[in-house]
């Protein structure tokens, strides 16, 4: 007797693009969100914080949602307010603010304020 796969499993290839990339885009707001310490009750100690992985993260995220957002839909706009407030959380976090434009993922989206 074989084994079915449980009926919530499904087939990457049955997954709508837009629901891939929106996915993919929620993992990397998480994880910024947490390499800035926005997990954590006091942000500034705390010990997930790594503003060079936050950089990292959020500069992928940039890139994701702004080569992706012809395809997105309703999703853009969400998914753009959320990049930009981490954005905004990472130039609030950082010890010596970058100049605008320079910031992580400001390459993609211009300057955030």
């Amino acid at each position: 007797m074989t084994e079915q796969p449980e009926a919530d499993v499904r087939e990457l290839a049955d997954i709508p693009a837009v629901e891939v990339i929106s996915r993919a885009a929620v993992m990397l707001m998480s994880s910024a969100a947490e390499k800035l310490g926005l997990g954590d009750a006091d942000p500034d100690n705390s010990p997930q914080r790594d503003m060079d992985e936050a950089r990292r993260v959020i500069t992928a995220l940039a890139g994701l949602i702004t080569a992706s957002v012809e395809y997105l839909g309703p999703h853009a706009g969400p998914l753009r307010e959320g990049l930009q407030s981490l954005q905004r959380a990472f130039r609030e976090s950082s010890a010596v603010p970058d100049a605008p434009g320079t910031g992580p993922g400001e390459k993609y989206t211009g300057p955030v304020h």
